[in-house]
């Protein structure tokens, strides 16, 4: 049976890939896209757990994991960048707000506030993208389980 840390991610995961479309991917910690689609891409990384407040009866770590989202856009419109990065972003909120114990798995879950970048693309359109940490509060018996 997958760690309870492993369980909490896949879940977040999961949940992100119901805004995947033919012009939308989720994917969970890709290495670099080669490619973006239409309306943009959302890689979830696994982020860091921290070190756990620790209950001794019954023995309980709890983690605030940080798992960390990206999520990129690309178009000529700095506009039309705008706004599809604006859209992903209030998807992603909608859906953590919709569930913020991803099925009682966590405790708590909530988004921090996005860090912005533009890069721009030597011969295409500039790449605009959010970081955005995700704090998953959970409980579990073993840190390694």
């Amino acid at each position: 049976m997958p760690s309870v840390r492993e369980q909490v991610l896949t879940a977040l995961y999961t949940k992100l890939k119901a805004l995947e479309s033919s012009s939308v991917k989720v994917y969970r910690n890709l290495d670099k896209p080669q490619k973006l689609p239409s309306l943009g891409i959302i890689i979830v990384r696994d982020g860091t757990a921290g070190d756990p407040e620790v209950l001794l009866s019954p023995l309980t770590y709890i983690y605030e994991h940080s798992a960390l989202l990206e999520i990129m856009t690309q178009h000529a419109d700095a506009a039309t960048r705008d706004s599809q990065l604006d859209s992903l972003l209030a998807s992603i909120g909608g859906i953590i707000a919709a569930n913020r114990s991803l099925d009682n798995l966590a405790e708590w879950m909530e988004a921090r506030a996005p860090e912005f970048l533009e890069e721009p693309i030597e011969g295409a359109a500039t790449v605009k993208s959010a970081t955005v940490p995700v704090m998953i509060r959970f409980f579990t018996s073993n840190p390694l389980t």
